[in-house]
């Protein structure tokens, strides 16, 4: 079988992501619009359940079977990968039903006792539908990832968005004149509509890869084997990301509940949380699509590089992941701290957005990093680290949360954002060096692309109020200053050597 880079895959996974996230846009300005910042509130507050629901269902499983291929494909031992998609699905799919069942048959106590928020019982119930098929896919997308083949995933997220979007204009006119409750309902059946679209691409796509190849050898590992093997890894997997995702759902659900401590009405902590975390976070987030594909490749390519000892692929695949994260992660940085009421009033026509991206810009390096270095340290085996990580990182951010909040308002929470962030990423960093023995090059990924990014945005900045803004709109003129921006921090980045033309023609190489 042929091998399929590291970069090849992250750049395939990227460009699915931005298509997803550009689409993501239009679904949230639409959203935003049409239910306002209450109702996005009120959806955003399912994400927790949804959450848990993965995780227990798919998140260890997914990223075993991701490994378990990458191991069984470099010693070329493709039976035995058959057999472990099969095993996986049939566990996910199990796991997801009793999730399922519970969702539904407890959606009044989750809504009630948990979230304090009645109206999400409709959209619990109908979530409960969607969880076996959300499960299966992951499943089958750790076989793609595996073998290091990007395209099919990639596929799945656009078609995934794709549906969710044409679900919510074809219904919308039913559904939003009927209150809140009904539209954050809406917005979950686009959600369930786009997994088991996702999830019947995947199934077709394995299927069909299956059947391409040629018979292969049957597997050396029997089906207790094979169950063992994805288990062993599956089970510690599950109960940390199940620990993370539980104290991050604490976080998420604590957080309207402390503002209405500092003195908010429902309606209003309910849409602060809903310009946040709906609004301000995917802004912020957006870059990361260069990042988050990045981390989803490593794991696979850094386990292969291990199971065949190969150290000096190690090295040369994490210094170029953490060099490249960090060059998005400081350019975001001076996007969102020159330009946060341009991108809000732009995008959402709201200016508290902007406000809420100015305090968060400073902490995108350190977002960005944290899912590159946790891709590497599950590459390198090294779960539990990420987990003790995570969840120093979650008690900080709650404590923040739980005694600022009530005090400080809505500064308060951004406060353990910034501080737990920082935090994870140190420790996460501390622990890839400590096992890869890698040098920090900090000229190279800090101190130049940090020179490169200011300059730029502050050409950027000048082009924006001395020219575009006297000729376009406001909408228009930012999407010109955008280009030009990274246009220019990009011509920084070879001025001050920050990239070369050897990086390039590397990553020509590589595609």
């Amino acid at each position: 079988m042929t091998k399929k880079n590291l970069v090849t895959g992250a750049l395939i996974l990227t460009a699915a992501s931005f298509i997803t996230r550009v689409l993501g846009f239009v679904y949230r300005i639409y959203m935003s619009n049409l239910i306002g910042a209450e109702g996005m509130g009120l959806y955003q507050l399912i994400f927790p359940i949804y959450m848990l629901a993965w995780t227990i269902s798919a998140s260890g499983i997914s990223l075993s079977v991701s490994k378990l291929v990458a191991q069984e494909n470099a010693k070329r031992e493709y039976g035995n990968i058959s057999r472990i998609i099969k095993i996986s699905v049939l566990l996910s799919v199990g796991i997801g039903l009793i999730i399922s069942v519970f969702i539904y048959y407890f959606a009044p106590w989750i809504a009630t006792s948990i979230l304090k928020e009645p109206r999400t019982i409709l959209s619990l119930k109908i979530l409960a539908s969607c969880v076996p098929f959300m499960a299966a896919a992951s499943s089958i997308k750790g076989y793609f990832y595996g073998l290091q083949e990007m395209t099919k995933p990639a596929a799945s997220q656009v078609l995934e968005q794709i549906s969710r979007m044409l679900v919510i204009y074809l219904l919308a006119s039913f559904f939003i004149p009927k209150g809140l409750s009904y539209a954050c309902a809406l917005s979950v059946i686009g959600m369930c509509v786009g997994e088991l679209v996702s999830f019947l691409y995947v199934l077709i796509s394995y299927k069909r890869n299956k059947q391409r190849k040629k018979k292969v050898k049957k597997p050396t590992l029997n089906w207790f084997q094979s169950c063992s093997a994805l288990l062993v890894m599956a089970i510690p997997l599950t109960g940390n990301r199940f620990i993370t995702t539980l104290l991050s759902s604490i976080e998420n659900i604590m957080i309207p509940i402390q503002l209405q401590a500092f003195g908010m009405s429902n309606a209003e902590a309910i849409s602060i949380y809903g310009q946040f975390s709906g609004m301000a976070m995917p802004l912020i987030f957006f870059p990361s699509m260069l990042t988050g594909s990045l981390s989803v490749a490593l794991v696979p390519a850094v386990s292969e590089a291990k199971a065949v000892n190969n150290t000096r692929q190690i090295h040369r695949t994490v210094s170029k992941s953490i060099h490249f994260t960090c060059l998005i992660g400081i350019g975001a940085t001076c996007l969102f701290a020159v330009f946060p009421k341009e991108l809000g009033l732009s995008i959402y026509n709201q200016a508290d957005v902007g406000d809420m991206l100015y305090s968060m810009a400073w902490i995108c390096p350190f977002f960005y990093l944290q899912a590159t270095l946790a891709g590497i340290l599950n590459g390198l085996g090294q779960q539990i680290s990420t987990f003790k990580h995570n969840v120093i990182g979650s008690i900080i951010s709650i404590l923040f949360i739980y005694f600022l909040v009530p005090v400080y308002g809505f500064k308060g929470f951004l406060w353990a954002v910034i501080v737990s962030s920082i935090v994870i990423t140190l420790l996460h960093l501390r622990t890839v060096l400590k096992y890869t023995s890698l040098t920090l090059e900090l000229s190279k990924w800090v101190i130049r692309p940090a020179l490169a990014a200011v300059a730029s945005s502050l050409t950027a900045k000048y082009i924006l109020n001395h020219y575009l803004l006297t000729q376009f709109s406001l909408r228009w003129s930012m999407a010109f200053t955008l280009i030009a921006l990274t246009i220019v921090y990009i011509i920084f980045l070879f001025v001050l050597q920050s990239i070369s033309k050897e990086d390039l023609k590397t990553l020509k190489r590589n595609i």
